[in-house]
């Protein structure tokens, strides 16, 4: 057996709240505590000098879309775009040092925060400017939301009779069916080679970040059958769990479906509705800035509790994207039924998820709980989207905005939380996650820092139907999957200033973790380790893994 003792630094532990040194044998945490006694108790051990660095549970990412994120890490983003001039120009820059023939996958472009002098700036780009700017290149430019997109003619021709899809037009970005189709072609000019750099450099970029393990969120809409086997076959130290989102009618057909995918589990991104941002989350009432439209549902409610009660019998777990709040009754309603027909500890059993959760009141928030159900939530969506006068109070109005994003409302109630990036939506960022959750643009929906670390740590795996009380943490016996952290100032702090609580009192004896405010600098990730082996060393840390 070969141990480990990491010595001087700051190790987060419930074990030892003021520990600084964390003994680790064989890919195990044994102990935590204090130099002294873990020199004293580990005398043949590798040292690591942690320099005062702080030790943490690695970070699981609960939605990512591993393919998108790595074609977008090293090709064409457009979230800094101005404005819709300024995306035509980016997007003509990176056509200039395009192959003929070549693919140009692009996403990023929310128009939701352009402004400009003229009439058409704050509009989207259509087919006619791309077709202007690139000629017959395939062009395939995803909203940030990844719900619609801009497509050349070149690459919507690859696509038969996209014209009779529900979705189409001829000009403006594609949405629902058609837009889903477009994407699939797009994805067929995307090489092995390239999806392979592309998973490869998305999970780097996780592990780099301080991320032990991803859920990769699939389904035939999203990343397609031939992406998903080929992730599942990817030999990377980042732990991958996946996630087919295709619906079943029975408990063959998900027997059937999961051997075909070869998923962990028939969830993720079956989707419900679609987003707000591009007008295809469903709503009960319409769209503020669109008053005869309430969005797209994609999933009636016979096939929404068809799917819960297949994957309940086999004792998989079942999922849905799920925005709108017409979504939201729709799969609380089906959840509810279920409990009544089938029991709620044989749902529970199961942890089925719902992945953002974006609209959801309390009254649903209890039901779920009920059910045991995650909710996989992404806290960037607020900060991105959840100020004054941005996208949410564009499509949805002030009255409603205040209550998207609940974090601390489904707490009270009991909602299991795993907090996620949806990358390439937001960046694989957790601690900019978990600042996001913490400080909150309607304060009363924020969750304390010690909250929303649990939710981007233990809340990952039990997402992942892992509730074993040591995975996540760092206590002896647990699992060793932790980063190392260049940090500055460490606190022990409520959601906000108005918050007071016992944890917040030094006598607590409570963890503390590194200052997230605004303003402050948040953590720098120099080293990852999943289960005993490395996943990312930038070399600053003394003292290699034995």
């Amino acid at each position: 057996m070969t141990t480990e003792l990491l010595l001087g630094g700051v190790v987060y532990s419930p074990a030892a709240p003021d520990a600084t040194a964390i003994a680790v044998t064989d890919g195990v945490v044994v102990w935590v505590g204090s130099d002294d006694v873990g020199r004293a108790l580990h005398p043949d051990a590798h040292v690591v000098d942690l320099d005062g660095r702080f030790v943490a549970p690695g970070f699981v990412d609960s939605h990512v879309h591993l393919t998108s994120t790595g074609l977008g890490l090293a090709g064409l983003t457009l979230n800094d775009a101005t404005d819709r001039a300024d995306c035509l120009r980016r997007v003509a820059a990176f056509a200039a040092d395009t192959a003929e023939g070549e693919l140009i996958w692009g996403l990023g472009w929310d128009d939701s925060s352009w402004t400009g002098a003229g009439p058409d700036d704050g509009r989207f780009p259509t087919t006619s400017d791309i077709d202007a700017i690139v000629g017959t290149l395939p062009v395939y430019l995803a909203r940030i939301d990844e719900h619609s997109a801009v497509a050349s003619t070149a690459l919507r021709r690859l696509v038969p009779d996209l014209d009779d899809a529900v979705g189409y037009h001829p000009e403006e970005p594609l949405v629902a069916e058609a837009h889903h189709l477009v994407r699939g072609a797009a994805r067929q000019l995307v090489t092995a080679a390239q999806r392979t750099r592309a998973q490869r450099r998305a999970l780097d970029h996780a592990a780099a970040h301080g991320v032990v393990a991803v859920h990769e969120n699939g389904g035939p809409d999203i990343s397609g059958l031939d992406d998903f086997l080929a992730l599942g076959a990817l030999d990377h130290p980042v732990e991958v769990r996946r996630y087919w989102g295709q619906a079943v009618e029975s408990a063959d057909h998900a027997r059937e479906l999961l051997a075909i995918s070869r998923a962990d589990a028939l969830a993720g991104d079956l989707f419900i509705d679609g987003a707000i941002g591009s007008h295809t989350a469903w709503l009960t009432e319409p769209y503020h800035d669109d008053p005869g439209h309430t969005g797209i549902n994609y999933l009636d409610y016979e096939t929404i509790r068809d799917h819960i009660r297949a994957c309940t019998e086999i004792g998989v777990q079942a999922g849905f994207h799920v925005i709108g709040d017409a979504a939201t009754a729709s799969v609380v309603a089906a959840f509810d039924e279920l409990a009544a027909e089938l029991g709620t500890p044989a749902l529970a059993r199961c942890a089925h998820r719902i992945e953002h959760a974006e609209m959801v009141s309390t009254e649903q928030a209890g039901v779920l709980a009920r059910c045991g159900v995650v909710a996989s939530m992404q806290p960037l969506f607020d900060a991105e989207w959840g100020g004054p006068g941005d996208l949410y109070e564009q499509r949805l109005g002030v009255a409603r905005t205040a209550g998207l994003n609940n974090f601390a409302g489904h707490a009270r109630e009991g909602l299991i939380l795993a907090f996620s990036s949806d990358a390439p939506v937001t960046p694989i960022d957790p601690w900019s996650t978990i600042r996001a959750a913490v400080h909150h643009h309607q304060p009363r929906n924020a969750i304390s820092a010690r909250g929303a670390f649990a939710a981007a740590t233990r809340g990952g795996w039990r997402a992942a139907g892992l509730n074993d009380g040591l995975t996540g943490t760092l206590v002896p016996g647990a699992p060793a999957s932790y980063a190392i952290w260049e940090i500055d100032d460490l606190v022990i702090a409520g959601s906000h200033a108005g918050v007071q609580r016992w944890s917040t009192d030094p006598r607590s004896r409570v963890p503390a973790l590194p200052d997230i405010a605004p303003g402050a600098r948040l953590p720098r990730c120099v080293r990852t380790i999943h289960r005993g082996h490395v996943l990312f060393d930038d070399g600053v840390v003394n003292g290699d893994i034995a």
